[in-house]
């Protein structure tokens, strides 16, 4: 999942959905392919944990950083999204997505940051968390223009990249691509690549996936110790 260090709405990054592109016969019956896979992973999906590891890229001043952690992700029924990522170096911090909600947790500062973006919002909240993980290829197929990128190996691991062009204006403006690294085996994104204006991009590679724990609620919910201040933010 991406994290943004500068805005919080950049925190839940994961995107679904489109319209499909159709070039040659041959591509599409790759991308169609890739579908079939995602929807049987789809289909049993209710979770994972991984080792996560994030390149930040600010494309105005050349800067990079690279945060890596874990992930926990939680779906046991449709629409029932939860999410925990937490970064150990270089700065802790962690970061729990429930439903539209959304709480950071800084333990240098002893500091929980929280959004809610409204339940106007939580389709696309959903969708965002869900973009790779347990996405169908309708999902894709209701918001975006997919395009075939081609084989690749991400970890020695054999996956298919795919490209989506958001098609709504408002989203494309402030992330104009998606790419995603579709495991061959699982079905599921090993990488996701958000692109943002100005060369700016932020990419999550996953490893030591497991898929469809057993996992406590306790695994997606942020541990704080008592006293920690709470600071509530806005859209």
């Amino acid at each position: 999942m991406f994290l943004s260090k500068c805005r919080p709405v950049r925190i839940v990054t994961l995107a679904a959905a489109l319209c499909l592109s159709f070039g040659a016969s041959a591509a599409d019956n790759t991308l169609q392919a890739v579908f079939k896979r995602m929807d049987d992973a789809a289909a049993k999906f209710k979770g994972l944990t991984a080792d996560v590891k994030q390149l930040s890229h600010e494309g105005a001043i050349g800067e990079e950083e690279t945060y890596t952690g874990t992930i926990a992700f939680k779906s046991p029924k449709p629409h029932d999204v939860h999410m925990l990522i937490d970064f150990k170096e270089p700065d802790p911090k962690a970061v729990e997505v429930s439903g539209t909600k959304v709480r950071i947790y800084y333990p240098k500062a002893k500091e929980v940051q929280e959004l809610d973006f409204g339940r106007s919002n939580k389709a696309l909240v959903e969708q965002f968390l869900k973009l790779g993980f347990g996405s169908t290829s309708k999902d894709l197929q209701d918001g975006y223009t997919v395009q075939y990128g081609g084989p690749e190996k991400i970890n020695n691991e054999n996956t298919t990249r795919i490209v989506l062009i958001p098609k709504s204006p408002d989203l494309a403006a402030q992330f104009p691509k998606f790419e995603l690294w579709i495991s061959d085996t699982s079905g599921i994104a090993v990488q996701q690549k958000m692109y943002q204006p100005g060369n700016t991009y932020n990419v999550a590679t996953y490893s030591n996936m497991s898929l469809n724990p057993a996992l406590p609620n306790s695994a997606v919910t942020l541990n704080t110790p008592k006293g920690v201040k709470i600071t509530p933010l806005k859209r």
